[in-house]
């Protein structure tokens, strides 16, 4: 007896085959992924102390002027806050309505003094303790 199978049935013969070997394929893979993160040792995350650090952007101003410097006086806003602090006034450092006395190296708050710098430090209350001042983020 002679059997006559078509095209069609060939074709969906090898197109199973085919599902079927890529199936058992991708649980071999699956398996082996699986074995291999288990045995590899996990990563341990050093904390980072700069990152752990809370950071707060803003002009670095005096607490006499604040944002707004006196414009009639002909001084930049740099040479008006290291001024007021010669007469006696603070750090401050002013972003939009906050403001937030700065207690730290004052050589170093001076070389910021009237421009937008990012501190790193913490707060307590209305007060900054600074550790760094840097550029903007």
């Amino acid at each position: 007896m002679k059997l006559n199978r078509s095209w069609f049935s060939l074709l969906t013969f090898c197109a199973s085959a085919s599902l079927l070997a890529g199936l058992a394929i991708a649980v071999v893979f699956t398996g082996a992924s699986v074995v291999v993160a288990a045995a590899a040792p996990a990563a341990v995350e050093e904390p980072n102390p700069v990152a752990a650090r809370p950071m707060f952007s803003g002009v670095i101003t005096d607490s006499q002027c604040g944002a707004r410097h006196a414009e009639g006086s002909g001084k930049s806003p740099a040479e008006c806050t290291l001024a007021c602090v010669r007469n006696g006034a603070k750090y401050s450092l002013v972003n939009g309505g906050k403001k937030y006395a700065l207690d730290g190296n004052a050589d170093e708050l001076g070389k910021w003094a009237g421009q937008r710098a990012t501190l790193a430090g913490t707060r307590s209350g209305e007060t900054i303790k600074v550790s760094s001042v840097g550029n903007p983020r």
